[in-house]
């Protein structure tokens, strides 16, 4: 009887901690978000982000809180000599953000640090081959998305995406798009859904258009989307969330049920934004 009451006791406090924290971490944000947006950074935005003037007025509201809360509670650690400063800051939250517009949000919670590379780094892989060997595999990379709460990006890259908006390709959509989907575990392609009957939909359509791409990949056929997509599940994802919100036009046109399943998961339309 006495464990019973033990363990009662132990599960009531626990929840009570966890909502006491959730509680700590809304009225923190609330503060960040009562203090006006800084000048300087709005500069930044001008300058660095011009996609920024196409979204509609309450989107960019969105977007600037977004950006507070993300500088406070993310860390940015420079590699390589790089020097963190608030134009890399906010040149990076604010590409990373747009992904949150619109939907409930933690801020990519499991993510706590930045490091940001002047330009292409060098990742060192374990490689097993198929007799078993293993080796060091050097990739030469632009960005990376880490499970264990890290994103490693190039400034180099990060500064070329943001300066032209409509090309389709970003890196920091892309490897922040690699962080929706591995919130429930490991990145495949499937980030969580608000419904859960809406996995069906978007498995059925992802999957088809994934075989796609694979096909016109292997006969070098023309697609809207980066052949790097045909990689796998979850780089597929994250390919057509840069063109999603960077080429939403041709998305829509050409492969219009997909644009249909992104735009249900992102809780966006920026078709009318262009």
């Amino acid at each position: 009887m006495l464990a019973i009451v033990i363990v009662i006791t132990v599960s009531i406090l626990a929840i009570a901690w966890i909502g006491s924290s959730r509680w700590r971490k809304q009225r923190q944000r609330k503060r960040i978000t009562s203090k006006p947006f800084p000048h300087a950074w709005r500069a930044i935005l001008k300058a660095r982000f011009p996609y920024f003037k196409a979204m509609p007025t309450d989107l960019q509201l969105q977007l600037k809180k977004h950006i507070q809360i993300f500088i406070e509670e993310k860390q940015f650690v420079g590699c390589n000599g790089f020097i963190i400063n608030d134009e890399v800051k906010v040149t990076i939250a604010a590409q990373a953000c747009l992904l949150l517009l619109n939907r409930q949000t933690d801020y990519y919670p499991k993510l706590t640090q930045i490091l940001v590379y002047p330009a292409a780094f060098i990742v060192e892989n374990n490689r097993t081959d198929m007799a078993g060997v293993q080796s060091k595999q050097r990739n030469v990379l632009l960005g990376e998305s880490w499970g264990h709460g890290k994103v490693v990006l190039s400034w180099n890259s990060t500064l070329q995406g943001a300066a032209d908006p409509f090309d389709g390709n970003n890196v920091v959509i892309h490897e922040f798009a690699h962080q929706l989907d591995q919130e429930d575990g490991s990145a495949n392609g499937a980030p969580p859904l608000n419904d859960i009957t809406a996995y069906r939909s978007w498995s059925q359509t992802l999957g088809e258009e994934f075989k796609q791409l694979q096909h016109c990949a292997a006969h070098h056929i023309p697609s809207l989307f980066n052949y790097y997509g045909a990689t796998n599940p979850a780089e597929f994802f994250a390919v057509i969330s840069e063109t999603f919100f960077e080429r939403p036009v041709e998305f829509y046109q050409q492969h219009q049920q997909l644009y249909q399943e992104l735009s249900q998961f992102y809780h966006l339309d920026p078709i009318h934004w262009h």
